[in-house]
């Protein structure tokens, strides 16, 4: 079954007066819509991304929606304390009464690292310590836990998420490599490449699962993000995404310009939205142009979850709104 979620790195607007209501009213719109999940991103001293804690802005959300699975995409594990953080999720959790998605990572930018006085090169080693420690306490207490960057000695556990063990987890991923780990502790994946490459992904997905003897039918989901605008139109729909995803690619690259630097191979996109559109990273148009567009992405890459972001850049909230509403009764109906 194909399921639909929604990705939102919250970039910076031209003025930040409004900007989280109207995202609180999307929010909404992908609850009454019928969407899967909503993920959102986060990033520090960046236009990237305005949810620098998406603790405070998911239960916000979980406060204003009753089916959408919520979660950050992903908790940037090395700039949190772990016993801070699993407070937060179970508290999470709970508010939303059990739809929190627990994505977790080291965080794709060592930029935005070294601004917190990390040193990027031990933030892998950070993050699967975390992890070890966030997943043990939520878990339930007393927590004893000894490793390289963190120490615990029977720490009572007084709060617990509502989903046990824990919430389900979620993982970014760009290569192959990462595919064994997730398999054997049951990740959800989520990519930003093209569906030739995501094929491979998946593919490995697939056979690490088998060999674990699990079901087909029970494994995790696999999901590509992508740029959508869905309008009346193609002609109206590509006169909106140009400029938003040109404004967005902007925000998405400015640390990296100012410090001379690049991102990885798998998070470089397109220079505009036509040439992403090409490379199928993105899509405008009618609900038939979108539905066509999806159809082609799931058969060449394999994936059981698509994650739209119908708001980035300077995209107006009424544009946005209609994305959701067009593809939530013309395009997702083909996919039931």
């Amino acid at each position: 079954m194909m399921r639909f979620g929604v990705f939102d790195h919250m970039d910076a607007p031209a003025t930040l007066a409004g900007f989280f209501a109207d995202r609180l009213r999307l929010v909404e719109a992908y609850d009454r819509a019928g969407f899967y999940g909503y993920h959102v991103a986060e990033h520090h001293a960046t236009p990237l991304g305005l949810s620098p804690s998406p603790s405070v802005w998911l239960a916000a959300a979980a406060q204003r929606t009753t089916r959408l699975r919520l979660g950050p995409l992903v908790y940037t594990l090395p700039l949190y304390h772990p016993m801070r953080l699993i407070e937060e999720i179970c508290m999470l959790d709970q508010l939303s009464e059990g739809r929190l998605m627990l994505g977790v990572g080291r965080g794709i930018s060592p930029i935005e690292l070294g601004y917190w006085g990390l040193d990027p090169d031990a933030a892998p080693a950070m993050y699967r310590e975390a992890l070890e420690v966030v997943l043990a306490g939520l878990a339930g207490g007393p927590l004893t836990y000894h490793g390289e960057h963190y120490h615990f000695d029977d720490v009572p556990m007084e709060l617990a998420p509502v989903q046990r063990p824990h919430p389900p987890l979620w993982y970014g991923i760009g290569a192959t490599d990462g595919v064994p780990w997730a398999a054997r502790h049951a990740v959800n994946i989520v990519s930003n490449l093209p569906p030739a490459p995501m094929r491979a992904i998946v593919e490995r997905y697939r056979a690490e699962w088998a060999a674990l003897e699990h079901a087909p039918e029970t494994m995790p989901l696999i999901g590509l993000v992508r740029h959508m605008v869905v309008a009346d139109t193609d002609a109206a729909a590509r006169a909106l995404a140009g400029p938003a995803y040109r404004r967005w690619r902007e925000s998405f690259l400015k640390l990296w310009i100012k410090h001379g630097k690049m991102p990885s191979p798998h998070a470089i996109f397109p220079e505009t939205f036509e040439q992403a559109e090409a490379a199928g990273r993105a899509v405008a148009g009618s609900p038939e142009h979108v539905a066509a567009a999806i159809r082609g992405w799931v058969g060449e890459s394999g994936i059981s979850y698509l994650l739209c972001r119908f708001a980035f850049g300077d995209l107006p909230l009424a544009a946005s709104l209609r994305s959701v509403e067009l593809f939530a009764r013309e395009v997702m109906p083909a996919f039931a």
